[in-house]
Formats: C-alpha cells, structure tokens, sequence
C-alpha cells in the first residue's frame, strides 16, 4: 500500500502541529493567570508538556519511518486530542461571568418566546425525536468519516484539511474560554422554566462554576438515551455559544464537498440537517446560537484556507 512506502523525509513541523502549539501556548499562559483558581492545575500543565512530548516523539518515528502512513499518524494524534481539549474549556470559562441572559434574551427579542422550549413542545412523537437525536450523535462519526476518507484518499489535501478542522476547533474552544454560555438546559434549570417562558433571565455571574444541574429531555428511545448518556458522562456548562456541533460540522461538510466526492457529501446532508435542527430541539444551545455556528463556521473555513495557503507557500519557498 502507498501508506507504507517510503519517501522522501519533509522537513519541519506541520500546519497542524503549529496550530496545535499556539493553543497550548495561549492556554499555557491562561493557567498560569488563573493558576490559584484551577482545579489541578500542575496536571493541566503537565498534560501540556506531555502533548509537545508526544509531538516529538511521532516527529522522530516519521524521521526514521517516513511514509505517508507516519506523516497522517501525526495530524491525526493531534486530532485525537481534541477529545481532551473541549472538556478542559470548562477549567477556564468558570473562572469568568457566564453570559447566557444576553442570548437567551436575544432569542426571546428575535421571537417573543424561547425556541428550544416551544419547539421540544411541539414535537413530542418518538420518530422525530429518535431522528433529532440521532442526527446529533452522528456528530462525532461524521467527522470521523470525513477525515478519514480525506487521509486514506486525498492524502496530498490532508494535510490541509487536517489544519482547517483543527484551527476552526480551537478557535471555538478559546471563545468558549473567553465567552462562556452554558446553554438552555442549564440556564433553564438554574432560572426556572417559569421565568425562561416569561422573559425574565437574570444575570447569574460565575453560577456554573459551581453547578452543573441541566434538563434531560424524556428518554424514548435508542438515540435518546444515547445523547443522554453522552450528556451525563462528559458535558459541562460551557460552549453554547457559538454551536461547536453546527459550526464544526458545517466546516466537516465543506471538507466533504471540497473533496469532489459528491456521495460522501449527499450521503451526510440528512444527518447534518437533523444535528442542526437537534441542537436547539434538545435544549443544548439558544436558535441564535446555532444560526452562529453556521456563520462562523462558512467564515473560519475559508480564512483557515487561505492561511494554510499562505503557509504552505511560504514553506515551499523557504525550501
């Protein structure tokens, strides 16, 4: 197989590796301000270390293996990572006033009511609520597939690609970090599902630094249980604002369309149209929320692509 034929040693970090250092740079130096406020902050940081270690390491393992197999093992390590990543945003974004009234408000002044209340509402037969939930669990094989099909058949874009989805992500994870929201079912829960249908959202400061308690929408089936499960296990009040799963699966559709392989991409649209529709109808983010992460994520993808160009050029001539 071409994945493990040698070739020629390239010279240098990756784009993605670069783009992984100056997060842990910035967060590096967030933990050092917040250092007396953070839960285990040594562990934060020896996380850090042992990610640059891991970095060195594959880099060496390409050098004495250089295949194209060695070249994706060190992008998608750092892809890998990012399950790590997103939990950590909540060390930070405690430390910070939470900032839900504002959206939350913003959604009741667009609409005069709440759309992720009046929608789950509304819609309470267990197909549709199967297919909304399933559409936001296949959030994470989704991108999965995508990056996958990009490294094992474009691999000359891969790394490209690799770049592209791991700078939009932590892009959104430093908002996350700077512009806490937790979310309606959290910020409902702490309110009052009376005041959230009445239009009144006071401002809660750093509440959630301290409270974790969200709204389970009725488990009625397989998918259901599943978010839930999800859900129970690793969320945290924090990274509503924008969508990480509108606006990260928007950018992995781009990728998918990018690639010229028109099944792929048809093959994923109902799915990425009922993720879309799910995040509000299961109470996980504000209709502002996700129309943002659409937004931002047509913005990111391109203004990541062409920095990787302007990179990838640069790097070009230098050798």
């Amino acid at each position: 197989m071409k994945l493990f034929l040698k070739e020629e040693v390239r010279k240098g970090l990756t784009t993605s590796e670069l783009t992984t250092l100056i997060y842990v740079a910035i967060t590096t130096v967030m933990l050092l301000v917040y250092w007396p406020e953070m839960e285990r902050p040594g562990s934060l940081l020896a996380v850090r270390i042992g990610v640059v270690c891991g970095m060195g390491v594959l880099n060496v393992l390409y050098r004495k293996l250089p295949c194209r197999a060695t070249w994706l093992l060190r992008s998608f390590a750092l892809i890998l990572a990012l399950s790590y990543w997103y939990p950590e945003t909540y060390q930070f974004a405690r430390n910070l006033p939470y900032f839900d009234h504002v959206f939350a408000q913003a959604d009741w002044a667009i609409f005069g009511y709440q759309p992720s209340i009046e929608f789950s509402k509304a819609v309470t037969s267990v197909f549709w609520c199967e297919a909304f939930n399933l559409g936001y669990y296949s959030y994470y094989f989704m991108m999965t597939g995508v990056l996958l099909f990009c490294f094992l058949y474009r691999f000359e874009q891969s790394e490209r690609y690799a770049f592209i989805f791991l700078s939009s992500f932590f892009i959104y994870y430093l908002i996350f970090e700077w512009m806490p929201v937790a979310g309606p079912y959290y910020y409902f829960k702490a309110i009052g599902m009376e005041a959230a249908t009445s239009g009144v959202y006071p401002d809660l400061g750093n509440y959630f630094a301290s409270h974790g308690e969200l709204i389970h929408a009725p488990v009625r089936g397989v998918f259901s249980q599943l978010v839930h499960d999800i859900q129970v296990a690793g969320e945290n009040p924090v990274g509503a604002f924008p969508s990480s799963h509108v606006s990260m699966s928007t950018v992995t559709m781009l990728i998918a369309w990018d690639t010229r392989n028109r099944w792929l991409f048809w093959l994923l649209m109902p799915l990425y149209t009922l993720l879309c529709i799910a995040t509000v109808y299961i109470m996980a983010h504000y209709s502002i929320d996700t129309i943002s992460g659409l937004l931002t994520a047509l913005l990111l993808y391109y203004l990541m692509d062409r920095l990787y160009c302007k990179i990838y050029t640069k790097h070009q001539r230098s050798h």
